[in-house]
């Protein structure tokens, strides 16, 4: 037992520290291509918060746990919006441009929808297994590929500047060289890193009586969204918004478009013990983001919705536990 606590605690520090040198060097090589705060955080900086996800639903899917696989996403996804917004806006309210509440929120509504709607298979048409197929794994890298073009059409219309990103563009950049060697030591730590993390969850898992899928949604989800987390407070605390909200609207699009997508294209994900509950509450948290953002003051989420958002993942986690 010690031991897989041991592969747990150091695989996740090997994830952490690999998606951090993965972020940072793309992040200057971006920044060298002259690419806006926004899409850099929308693609580079939420593809490198996102690669432990990616690695750990991989590994997960090729020993067989799925059901962890699933969860990682669904439960990542939960917390990035409900728990990293949440405290992101409780550290500094944060203002959210039009065309990101017209645009790129709705996307995360989207993505939620539709693997919503693939985890509804049962009650569509009858078939008596939840489970994303290649084919609607082969429809959500498709999904993924709109997404991308969007996102970089965006990037060559260009955007207005801001005086964050103007401040970022004038600071001593990375050298390119510097850059392809955090990139590649950062891949290098995701992937030792995701291996023994996956190992020694599953162990502790079994070792408790605890279901693949509930690891997934809690212990994984949680340790897989670090990342995302203290890139979007570091970034609302220096004034990059554009960052902070690009990181975790990024981060959920590419969770489910392209990391699911791929893992179910390389090999079908039953959902397992992921219940219709639970994408449900991921769906409600993309819906509570969007409303939140558009309603009460003008485009902007307040301490108090913050506040709102953290209670409403704290009640989740422990709905969760109370029904193990």
């Amino acid at each position: 037992m010690l031991l897989n606590i041991i592969y747990l605690i150091a695989g996740l520090a090997f994830i952490l520290y690999g998606a951090n040198l993965l972020t940072d060097g793309s992040a200057a090589i971006a920044r060298r291509l002259g690419i806006s705060d926004l899409v850099v955080g929308l693609t580079v900086v939420a593809f490198g918060t996102s690669a432990p996800e990616l690695v750990i639903s991989l590994v997960s899917a090729i020993n067989g746990s799925s059901a962890m696989a699933v969860g990682n996403i669904v439960g990542s996804n939960i917390f990035n919006v409900l728990m990293i917004i949440g405290i992101t806006a409780l550290v500094l309210p944060i203002k959210i441009e039009k065309g990101i509440m017209i645009n790129e929120i709705p996307l995360v509504i989207l993505s939620s929808l539709v693997l919503l709607v693939m985890g509804c298979a049962p009650l569509l048409d009858g078939t008596p297994d939840r489970i994303l197929t290649r084919v609607d794994g082969i429809i959500l890298l498709l999904f993924f590929a709109i997404f991308m073009r969007y996102t970089f059409s965006q990037a060559h219309n260009g955007s207005p500047a801001d005086p964050a990103a103007e401040d970022a563009a004038s600071r001593p950049a990375m050298s390119m060289t510097k850059s392809v060697i955090y990139v590649v030591g950062g891949l290098a730590g995701l992937i030792i890193g995701g291996d023994r993390f996956v190992a020694g969850a599953s162990a502790v898992a079994s070792a408790m009586g605890v279901s693949d899928a509930v690891i997934g949604l809690t212990i994984v989800a949680v340790g897989t969204s670090l990342p995302e987390l203290a890139t979007s407070v570091t970034a609302a605390i220096k004034g990059q918004t554009g960052i902070a909200l690009g990181n975790v609207i990024g981060s959920n699009i590419f969770n489910i478009f392209m990391v699911l997508g791929l893992t179910s294209t390389i090999r079908p994900l039953a959902f397992g013990g992921i219940t219709m509950t639970d994408l449900l509450v991921m769906t409600g948290a993309a819906l509570l983001f969007w409303f939140f953002g558009w309603k009460f003051k003008q485009r902007t989420i307040t301490r108090w919705e913050g506040g709102i958002m953290v209670a409403a993942y704290v009640a989740y986690t422990i709905w969760l536990i109370v029904n193990v």
